[in-house]
């Protein structure tokens, strides 16, 4: 049996990553062997790769990558509920010291996975762990979305805004996303109304759309002056503002004002922690029966990459220019 790997390797910030053959890692207590089938390229993984994004606590040289779809190939002690052969996909490491899921195998907490849904490939199912869970701990965990609320997704064409869309959808509630005048189209393919953000102030979408109350909830997946618009979006007292990228400074005076509250979603928790894995690996079944009942789609760029292109696939990353998450199958 052959006891090595081809794994991605970001040797040092700005550096070309290098694909290099390694010992193959073996699963510990609760833990499992996943050969890797497709590994998604999130914004974050080429930040890491530049030097950037401290709060990820992954030093250089790493394999980076957090999303995979794959197959169970060992159970170490303590594991159950997965079997060799098992399909699963998850957000499994590539922060916090952890081995990343470019590589062809890769040793992961059994409690962050879940089988992968039967309605998606490999592909679709390696591109949603990261955004769906984001989505999820904002509009479920934090904020109870349901039925008859109105909510305001800012960037619903992007990874973690069309996940939103189409969870808020699900549960229930009337969806409005903002996005560009190119990304209504797809917008409103997922079922939300399409608010263009250049063409429309808040006033104006708040007035036509909510009576000047405002939104049940504003999740803002954008950051920067798109959270200072979500303050002033959000319906007075009960409203509620989300947002994964709420990392500036803000005044919260619009938000004060209104009486309204806010939340900030940290989606890397668990992995840099350990404590709550177990709640993503439920998020993931939650996703897992979205998808195979027809409720959720994920929007996977047409590119396709192997190991060898990771290169050319953190570029397209890093630069916009995907149409989708961008994904690297192993097998290429």
């Amino acid at each position: 049996m052959n006891h090595t790997m081809l794994a991605a390797i970001a040797e040092s910030a700005h550096a070309k990553l290098v694909v290099h053959n390694i010992p193959r890692p073996v699963p510990g207590t609760g833990e499992v062997l996943i050969k890797v089938q497709a590994a998604a390229v999130n914004p974050l993984d080429t930040k890491i790769a530049a030097g950037q994004a401290g709060h990820a606590r992954q030093p250089l040289p790493a394999i980076l990558g957090m999303d995979l779809a794959g197959t169970v190939t060992e159970l170490g002690d303590g594991v159950d509920g997965f079997a060799p052969g098992d399909e699963v996909f998850g957000m499994a490491g590539g922060i916090g010291g952890i081995q990343g899921t470019l590589a062809e195998y890769i040793v992961v907490d059994a409690r962050l996975i879940a089988p992968k849904p039967r309605a998606l490939s490999m592909r679709e199912a390696a591109a949603l762990p990261l955004v769906f869970i984001t989505a999820w701990e904002g509009l479920v965990d934090r904020a109870n979305v349901r039925t008859g609320q109105q909510v305001l997704i800012h960037g619903g064409a992007g990874g973690v805004g069309h996940a939103a869309v189409q969870l808020a959808k699900a549960r229930g509630a009337r969806v409005y996303a903002t996005g560009s005048a190119t990304s209504l189209d797809f917008i409103r393919e997922l079922g939300a109304t399409g608010i263009d953000y250049r063409a429309q102030t808040v006033e104006d979408y708040l007035k036509r759309y909510t009576g000047g109350e405002g939104f049940d909830i504003v999740y803002d997946t954008v950051g920067g002056a798109t959270l200072n618009a979500s303050f002033n979006a959000v319906k007075v007292y009960t409203g509620h503002v989300l947002s994964c990228l709420g990392w500036g400074q803000h005044s919260l005076a619009p938000l004060s004002f209104r009486g309204a509250s806010y939340s900030g979603v940290f989606t890397l928790m668990p992995l840099l922690t350990g404590k709550g894995r177990q709640h993503h690996g439920m998020i993931l079944r939650e996703a897992a029966a979205m998808a195979d009942a027809g409720q959720l789609k994920v929007n996977v760029d047409q590119r396709r990459f192997g190991l060898h292109d990771v290169n050319e696939a953190f570029r397209q990353v890093s630069e916009g220019l995907g149409q989708g998450k961008t994904v690297i199958e192993m097998d290429r």
